[in-house]
């Protein structure tokens, strides 16, 4: 017995064209499907637990501040004259290597009695300069920050600080020399807008220091460690890498080129490997074109030798413990919280990750993400697909289900094969592309003869309002999932500094964030009758128009967007009331030509649109912050919506498009705005008049009379800003006014 007829064979191939189109287009790079990069994590994962070696390097000891070194020493942070002694103590009683700290000192560490020498020594300053004198002899017995700079001068030690993606201007400590200016590399390495490092005279008492970030993957699992980091524009590089040049005495590090050729093409790479040391001794560290390095895990945590803290400042060990070693010093503490998840382990020690890496490189065990990965995962697609397609239709039901079987395992045993050769690639994409093809085979007569009113509810229930289905599934064959062009307007709207939030929360407390807010934005949508596209993380998209065509979308989206701001601040004020911290949001809406259907794989599909005026719509969005304003719609929204007032906001041109477009705030109907209102708008519209006719007096005094009337208005200092640029450094003689944005 052989799968079905000729009709159906000729359907499901078309099919099969679709879900290899698919996997192609994901495999090239052309987009990304989250479940397919997923389920590639999730091998990675497995790969790396299997394939540990669950051994210790015994060049790396951890000397660990753990819960009885805070015990016996006290609470954290300690004295610097007792970190200097545990310095002292590794470097003259037990011979250490090299030392990397993965921790921060940040503030100042002052006896107290530093104080009172100076009070004193101002005294007698005029009557008893013997007694100055021998004041300034005591003063280094109570100065702790000379005394810990003294223990790290001239000797092998790297400190640690961090970079953060918090607004720019939290700078706190000394970053130390960069590596390189970023002219140096031209890569993607990743940009850092701020930072907390170490005390100065400290910083510049060490012999090396680096940055101690971890990558964490949208998952929340920690793979990779960036081993080069942008901060301004210059270059740092990682703790990990820095004790690598330390320990070889390498003066600098430099990129090099992918070899792949053509192939690099698919992924858009140009680099493959850091290369640190000149001459003979050369270590060349795999890495991604944003200098990312995969962390080489030995084992779960535990599997480098601890030492606790408190044993080194008793000199409890042994003397040979820790004779040429390199000892990283880092905290398990469960007061620090320096705990993070990876592939084999969801409390792993920060400190040990750097060791796994740093014991990686020394070795040569970091895994390579090849240049030429994307191609190679483009070819095993089609020679897969052409051999699933060919053999599956030839064959029983079950007799397909070994031949899947047999292929898939086919696939990981040679991805297995390549993760012990020292590569790291994907298969997730060929082994989904196998299930999904046996999968189209044995379910087509299922899936066409199974549609009712119930499927049809079912299928749209997730998009739009219960109401709408029921209205819809009178008529259901008026409606399809199918593609089609269509006129829609579509919304983005994104809560504002959500990660730095779910930072300082609990898991379940983000959870239970999340849900109010994406539940209450989700109602308010329903209620103006559109179709919630997705959720992305804290960012919701919705479109109107489509399934139920509305030739008022235009107008129903602003109204709801304009809801949606009043419903936020309602649920922020409560969230307040209970101790949480306030939310607020951005919201992009426009309208435009757009395809709308159902798309994606036979393994996860979803009804939602694309175009570039969806596009424009997210960037519309991201924009909401620069212009210090709730929502921001583009000018085809602005055209198909009447009775409304509305703030020109400035003519710009957006990341992906050429052509320029005038942004609008919608400020409610005209009809409701007080007569004040009514005059500043007008004011704000005659000051941009003068702004883009260069009159930059006029403008400005406009400009400032506003604030004056509505102080802490973004958009006023904004604009003030920009004329003050504008008269330092006059516009081209075709000055348009348009301001371009390179962020998405």
């Amino acid at each position: 017995m052989r799968f079905g007829n000729r009709a159906q064979q000729a359907v499901t191939f078309a099919l099969a064209l679709c879900v290899l189109g698919a996997l192609l287009g994901h495999a090239a790079r052309l987009f990304d499907l989250r479940f397919v990069s997923q389920t590639d994590a999730v091998f990675y994962d497995i790969k790396s637990r299997i394939f540990a070696p669950q051994t210790p390097d015994d060049r790396i000891v951890i000397v660990d501040i753990d819960d009885r070194s805070l015990a016996e020493l006290g609470r954290w942070p300690w004295r610097r004259d007792l970190m200097a002694e545990i310095v002292d103590i590794l470097f003259e009683s037990y011979r250490i290597r090299a030392v990397g700290f993965d921790v921060v000192f940040a503030g100042s560490d002052q006896d107290p009695g530093m104080a009172v020498l100076d009070r004193v020594a101002r005294i007698a300053s005029e009557n008893y300069p013997s007694m100055v004198k021998e004041i300034e002899r005591l003063k280094p017995e109570f100065d702790r920050d000379g005394k810990f700079v003294n223990s790290l001068r001239g000797r092998p030690v790297a400190l640690g600080y961090f970079f953060s993606q918090e607004p720019p201007g939290g700078e706190n400590g000394q970053l130390p020399p960069a590596l390189a200016g970023y002219g140096e590399f031209p890569s993607r390495v990743a940009k850092r807008t701020s930072y907390g490092a170490n005390l100065p005279s400290i910083q510049q008492a060490a012999a090396a220091a680096g940055h101690f970030n971890v990558d964490v993957d949208r998952d929340g699992v920690s793979r990779r460690v960036p081993l080069l980091a942008r901060y301004g524009d210059e270059v740092y590089e990682s703790l990990a890498l820095s004790m690598l040049r330390l320990l070889d005495g390498a003066s600098g590090v430099r990129l090099e080129h992918s070899h792949a050729g053509w192939l690099a093409a698919f992924e858009n790479r140009r680099f493959e490997w850091l290369q640190v040391g000149t001459g003979e001794m050369v270590r060349r560290i795999p890495i991604d074109d944003e200098t990312n390095a995969l962390i080489p895990y030995r084992g779960p945590p535990g599997t480098f030798r601890y030492v606790s803290i408190a044993d080194v400042a008793k000199r409890r060990l042994v003397p040979d413990m820790l004779r040429d070693k390199i000892v990283l010093v880092g905290t398990s503490a469960g007061g620090l919280l320096d705990l993070r998840v990876t592939p084999l382990s969801n409390t792993f020690v920060g400190v040990e990750m750097h060791a796994n890496l740093l014991s990686g490189m020394l070795e040569g065990t970091i895994r390579r993400q090849p240049a030429w990965g994307a191609a190679f995962e483009v070819v095993l697609l089609i020679v897969v697909g052409a051999l699933v397609r060919v053999t599956l239709p030839r064959l029983s039901p079950l007799r397909a289900a070994l031949n899947a079987l047999g292929m898939a395992a086919l696939l990981l045993g040679g991805n297995f094969v390549a993760w012990r050769l020292g590569y790291a690639l994907p298969v997730a994409s060929s082994l989904l592309l196998v299930i999904g093809l046996l999968a189209l085979q044995m379910s087509w007569g299922y899936t066409v003869e199974a549609r009712s009113r119930r499927e049809f509810a079912r299928l749209f229930g997730q998009y739009v309002p219960p109401e709408l289905v029921v209205e819809m599934s009178r008529n259901p064959e008026h409606y399809s999932m199918e593609g089609q062009s269509k006129e829609l307007t579509v919304l983005f709207c994104d809560l504002r500094g959500f990660t730095s939030i779910a930072e300082r929360l609990e898991p379940r407390e983000v959870t239970m964030l999340l849900g109010e807010f994406l539940t209450a934005m989700t109602a308010v949508i329903g209620r103006y009758r559109g179709t919630v596209d997705k959720f992305i993380g804290d960012a919701v998209m919705a479109f109107w128009g489509a399934p139920v065509a509305d030739p008022n979308h235009a107008r129903e989206a602003v109204r709801a967007a304009i809801e949606m701001q009043r419903e936020i601040a309602r649920l922020s004020e409560s969230l307040v009331a209970r101790g949480f911290p306030a939310l607020e949001m951005g919201v992009g809406i426009n309208t435009g030509q757009v395809t709308v259907g159902d798309f994606g794989s036979m393994v996860r599909k979803s009804y939602t649109v694309i175009g570039d005026a969806v596009n424009l719509a997210s960037r519309l969005e991201g924009l909401t912050r620069s212009y210090g304003v709730g929502i921001i719609v583009g000018e085809a929204t602005r055209k198909a919506v009447r009775g409304f007032a509305w703030r020109e906001l400035d003519r710009v041109r957006v990341k992906g498009k050429d052509t320029a477009v005038t942004i609008f705030e919608p400020l409610g109907l005209r009809s409701q705005l007080d007569a004040a209102e009514v005059v500043s708008l007008s004011a704000w519209h005659g000051a941009l008049a003068h702004y883009r006719a260069r009159r930059w007096t006029a403008a400005e005094a406009e400009m400032r009379n506003l604030a004056r009337r509505e102080p802490g208005r973004a958009l006023y200092a904004l604009y003030l800003e920009r004329i003050a640029r504008l008269r330092m450094e006059p516009p081209a003689a075709d000055w348009d006014g348009v301001v371009a944005f390179d962020f998405k």
